[in-house]
């Protein structure tokens, strides 16, 4: 299944203690890259909630944010926890005791102590427990919007295939004809320039000539290509990687063939390859 790394989803739920919104981002990116913020209250939800994100997610820059705030009356109940302040200020002025200048204890600093601050003891777990079934939806639709754009790469890519399998079918049926008329083109010029040269050495120079610029091996790759790009297509593991080199053979042998181009038609073939290539790689760096 071709799922696409970029995507975005948003979910939210409304409860007594205040609004919980969960807000996911996924952009393309070489590996899977997570990033999560979370309001420190629900730090303990990172480690489960990263790991979800690595068993079902491949590739992609992904970050997560969970926002929360509080009702009115939730920001009116706020407390100190008095014993702990006090356990705090104690440890830092014995440390201090042993410093030649010690810094003045920043209020700020204590305040951000985990546990410091206690509200009305809102059922902080209650919060978390939501929090992280608020995330699984949020990881749904991220996952869905992945999949929708992905299908429609699929389409993309898939008739770039089409367009290059009718180049090389055009191309094989033409180079017969091309290479009739190459050998013509240099028998009129032996004739031209009036050289008497054996019969059988001027063939054996066609021959040795043709074989330089016969484009079957490369036209046969390229069809080989396309057959593997569509079954990687349709397999269900990550493919973007694999895609990826198999743009690189396709770039290999449409360079070959634009080197060995003998006319302007089969120039403007491999040209044409080229762009579908082109086109297909671009739309590949957005795939898991």
């Amino acid at each position: 299944m071709v799922n696409s790394m970029t995507a975005f989803a948003r979910s939210e739920l409304s409860t007594d203690q205040g609004n919980l919104a969960w807000e996911m981002r996924s952009v393309n990116h070489r590996y899977l890259e997570v990033t999560l913020r979370l309001p420190e209250a629900f730090r303990e939800l990172e480690g489960p909630l990263r790991e979800k994100l690595r068993k079902q997610l491949a590739r992609g820059k992904v970050e997560c944010t969970l926002r929360f705030n509080p009702t009115s009356s939730e920001a009116r109940d706020i407390t100190l926890n008095q014993p702990l302040v006090a356990q705090l200020v104690k440890a830092a002025e014995q440390l201090g005791g042993q410093l030649a200048n010690p810094a003045q204890i920043n209020p700020l600093e204590l305040l951000a102590w985990p546990g410091v601050i206690s509200g009305q003891e809102s059922d902080q777990a209650t919060l978390v427990k939501s929090a992280r079934e608020l995330f699984e939806p949020a990881l749904s639709e991220l996952k869905d919007h992945r999949a929708r754009e992905g299908a429609e790469l699929k389409q993309l890519i898939e008739e770039r295939l089409s367009n290059i399998s009718d180049r090389t079918s055009i191309l094989r049926e033409m180079m017969p004809t091309l290479l009739s008329a190459h050998r013509q083109k240099l028998i009129d010029r032996f004739n031209e320039a009036k050289l008497e040269l054996d019969s059988t050495r001027v063939e054996q120079e066609i021959v040795m000539l043709a074989q330089k610029i016969d484009v079957a091996e490369e036209l046969d790759r390229l069809d080989t290509h396309v057959i593997e790009t569509r079954r990687a297509l349709d397999s269900k593991d990550a493919i973007g990687r694999r895609l990826d080199f198999l743009m690189q053979e396709f770039n290999r042998e449409a360079n070959t063939l634009g080197s060995k181009a003998i006319d302007t038609r089969s120039t403007q073939a491999a040209v044409d390859l080229k762009v579908f290539i082109e086109q297909m790689r671009e739309q590949i760096q957005n795939i898991e």
